[in-house]
């Protein structure tokens, strides 16, 4: 259960980047069910990356979870989010000029 914890963290703030995205790029905007679906692709991604480069793999202290961590795993899958929801975005707006 420890290790899915991360996971999920990281797909609700990849949700959360993704809309937040989406809303302040109208003209690259899904719609809420595409940034949603996007930010959570991104989210995973994003945040397993940020956390296999910093090397800081779910090493919970038994004390509880470490706000350290917490937050990697918050920026890695909001910004995640957020930059597979504006490469999606941007993917549509090609090819609706086509």
């Amino acid at each position: 259960m420890e290790t899915l914890l991360p996971l999920v963290i990281q797909l609700i703030s990849g949700a959360v980047g993704g809309n937040i995205a989406g809303a302040a790029l109208k003209d690259k905007s899904l719609g809420a069910l595409g940034n949603t679906i996007a930010g959570i692709i991104g989210g995973g991604l994003g945040g397993k990356l940020l956390t296999m480069l910093t090397g800081a793999a779910a090493a919970a202290p038994a004390a509880g979870i470490d706000i350290g961590t917490l937050v990697q795993q918050i920026a890695g899958g909001g910004v995640g989010g957020a930059i597979v929801m504006i490469l999606v975005g941007l993917i549509k707006n090609m090819n609706k000029t086509a």
